[in-house]
């Protein structure tokens, strides 16, 4: 890598961090003047150091991982204020402070986060020295307290745009799946076993993107939830949580086809008839991943998907067992790209379409299941 890319990156890191890192110095001085104004007498260090550790929590993980850090700020401190009266301070009675901060915090059923601030914030009290006065003083605590409550207030009025996040990780997941069967329906088409081979690395490796795409759609739902100027958001939001589900079976069923087609073409017998119904897979992919900003889109996805439905119980109808065996998953998917579109454009979660229904059905002539799953070895 170049230094100019080495450049680019850093500067691309720092871009996607710069409003966290605004948020954090506001959130700081806030902390800071307010203690003053609430506990006169005080340089409030902890209040700060709450705000950074609840900022940083904060900015793309749960709200209640925040609390569970300062909840271990709150510990340690009071643990060690009460206790560095007693024994004072030095290198030995640190390592007894961090003793019984993180055993109280265990004591109190903590979390891991819990336990390990607690730690960390006893070595600070004890490294700081205590609060003045020559007895416990409740300041230090209260400090954090006001510190943690300033940061949640700020993430809360002021949150980053929850829909950015989603939308690329989702546009991520749909790029990977869409090349993935393209690259398929080519070498279907070709009888080509290495760009074959290709397809199911590519589609082997969404797996990555969607968790993703889950861990910044399970940040994003809270933050809809709970910022009062995010709750417009809501719906955008909502679109992609209804359909994750369907897009997590299609990903997985994109894999079995390409492990089928791949197993095909290296057997000789490459059913060349599905490379249309792969496509219209693929331009189905492509309709659902613009039907999240134009949710009239979704049709078109749906009509792709149901047009490679029929190709695919059609041709496996009629074919043999090798057609069969690589219509099976396309079908499947196809399924799953029709009910991610449907859910998409709003119909209720709760119950597949008639003709969905209808179409899982397995017949006489089709009589495989709608999601198939095997060994991810299982290369002939």
């Amino acid at each position: 890598m170049t230094a100019l890319s080495h450049i680019t990156s850093a500067r691309r890191r720092l871009h996607t961090r710069a409003f966290a890192i605004l948020q954090t110095a506001i959130a700081a001085l806030a902390a800071w003047y307010l203690s003053v104004l609430l506990l006169p007498d005080t340089r409030p260090v902890f209040a700060c150091i709450a705000t950074v550790i609840a900022i940083g929590a904060s900015h793309g993980a749960h709200r209640q991982r925040a609390t569970q850090l300062v909840a271990g700020v709150v510990c340690g401190l009071a643990v060690a204020d009460v206790i560095i009266h007693l024994i004072g301070t030095g290198a030995p009675q640190l390592a007894i402070m961090v003793i019984l901060a993180m055993s109280v915090a265990v004591l109190l059923n903590g979390s891991e986060l819990v336990i390990s601030e607690a730690g960390v914030s006893a070595m600070l009290l004890v490294m700081t020295g205590p609060s003045g006065g020559g007895g416990f003083s409740p300041n230090r605590i209260l400090e954090a307290v006001i510190g943690g409550a300033v940061a949640l207030a700020i993430t809360l009025l002021f949150s980053p745009d929850p829909i950015l996040p989603v939308s690329r990780a989702a546009q991520a997941v749909f790029g990977r799946l869409g090349r993935a069967l393209e690259r398929t329906a080519t070498a279907l088409d070709t009888k080509d076993a290495e760009r074959a081979e290709q397809a199911l690395e590519q589609a082997r490796s969404i797996d990555g993107l969607l968790r993703e795409f889950d861990d910044a759609l399970a940040t994003s739902r809270e933050t809809v939830r709970t910022a009062p100027t995010r709750f417009g958001d809501r719906e955008p939001i909502d679109r992609y949580d209804r359909s994750l589900g369907q897009i997590d079976l299609a990903v997985r069923n994109t894999r079995v086809l390409a492990r089928h087609s791949l197993r095909a073409i290296r057997a000789g017998e490459a059913p060349v008839e599905l490379r249309d119904a792969v496509n219209d897979l693929a331009g189905s992919v492509w309709a659902l991943a613009a039907s999240y900003d134009a949710p009239e889109r979704a049709e078109e996805a749906r009509t792709l998907a149901s047009s490679a439905a029929v190709n695919a119980t059609a041709l496996g109808a009629t074919g043999g067992l090798a057609l069969a065996e690589v219509a099976a998953p396309v079908r499947s998917a196809a399924v799953d790209l029709m009910r991610a579109a449907e859910l998409v454009a709003g119909a209720p979660d709760e119950m597949p379409s008639d003709e969905l229904l209808l179409m899982a059905a397995p017949t006489e002539e089709t009589p495989w299941v709608l999601t198939f799953t095997e060994p991810e070895g299982a290369l002939a």
